[in-house]
């Protein structure tokens, strides 16, 4: 599907992605550097499913959302960087407007999964700790796959909006996109028509898929914290406090980076800024989200060691 002819009676069939650098040597090291990136990011959320695979006192609701997280980390990634591999090793940075779309399509819903499983991850952290005698029939198994289900609608939904007002607007040229994956922001640079109601749509869609769940986070973690300053126990405390916090940490960089580059939708300058808040939303993010649960975390400990190791020796 192309867009219309703009006003000069021409259409831009493809983006030119500029990438992160433009010099060759540099475009090695970026290539190398993400190359690493991608596989320690593949194998270190594959390592986190395997281990709630494996050990059983991971097989609980909190673990079955940081597995379904791992699916969206190892998505997110694989959406944007081989993509920009193949175009550093080619050295060809075209893009078609089909495939174009389509990677913004599904960048955008597992972005939107992404919000919601970290919203529901508080829910059940609040659920665990401040209402303790109703937490299994609150937090059964179908009440996990139903909140799943719904936050792939609601993504799905976010992603198909998006979509279909972008394929309003005519792309007439110029059509360099300044930075190393599609995205809305740097589209809307693009063209030919007016996009004051697109703009206002992803300010409005992104209150409501981000904005809506952060009230929800900072909402259940002060029931949380309140809860936990009231155990007795310095151990309960603390294993209290470890857990809530590696799931803290996750949102803090996960919406404050998001926020930065969505709710300013700005210049080429800011276009230049927005490619260091890309490469930390699709790259250091999921990179980073296997260690963060991992550390201080013994049970998540123990269970990647089974898996890297084997049982034998954990005996």
């Amino acid at each position: 599907m192309n867009p219309e002819a703009g006003t000069n009676g021409t259409a831009v069939t493809e983006f030119i992605l500029l990438g992160l650098v433009e010099t060759e040597k540099l475009q090695s090291v970026v290539f190398v550097l993400f190359l690493f990136a991608y596989l320690v990011t593949v194998g270190g959320n594959l390592s986190i499913l395997a281990a709630i695979l494996v050990e059983p006192k991971l097989h609980t609701p909190m673990y079955f959302f940081l597995g379904n997280l791992s699916v969206l980390d190892i998505g997110c990634i694989t959406v944007t960087v081989p993509a920009m591999l193949a175009h550093l090793l080619s050295h060809k940075r075209t893009i078609s407007y089909d495939a174009c779309l389509s990677q913004l399509f599904f960048f955008y819903i597992l972005v939107g999964m992404d919000s919601f499983l970290l919203t529901a991850m508080a829910y059940d952290r609040f659920l665990a700790i401040c209402r303790p005698l109703t937490y299994s029939t609150r937090m059964s198994q179908m009440v996990q796959w139903i909140l799943v289900a719904v936050s792939w609608a609601c993504s799905l939904t976010n992603a198909l909006t998006h979509i279909i007002a972008l394929t309003t607007l005519n792309f007439c040229g110029p059509n360099e996109v300044n930075h190393f994956y599609c995205d809305l922001p740097q589209l809307f640079q693009l063209s030919c028509s007016s996009t004051q109601l697109n703009e206002l749509l992803l300010f409005a869609m992104s209150f409501l898929m981000a904005g809506a769940p952060v009230v929800l986070i900072i909402t259940s973690y002060i029931y949380v914290a309140a809860a936990v300053l009231q155990i007795r126990s310095a151990k309960g405390r603390k294993k209290a406090f470890f857990t809530c916090g590696s799931h803290l940490t996750v949102a803090c960089l996960f919406y404050g980076s998001g926020a930065f580059n969505y709710m300013r939708l700005g210049s080429e300058e800011a276009s230049d800024k927005d490619k260091g808040v890309g490469v930390f939303n699709t790259v250091i993010n999921p990179m980073l989200n296997p260690l963060i649960y991992s550390l201080r975390n013994p049970d998540v400990q123990s269970a990647l060691w089974q898996v890297l190791v084997g049982r034998k020796l954990l005996t």
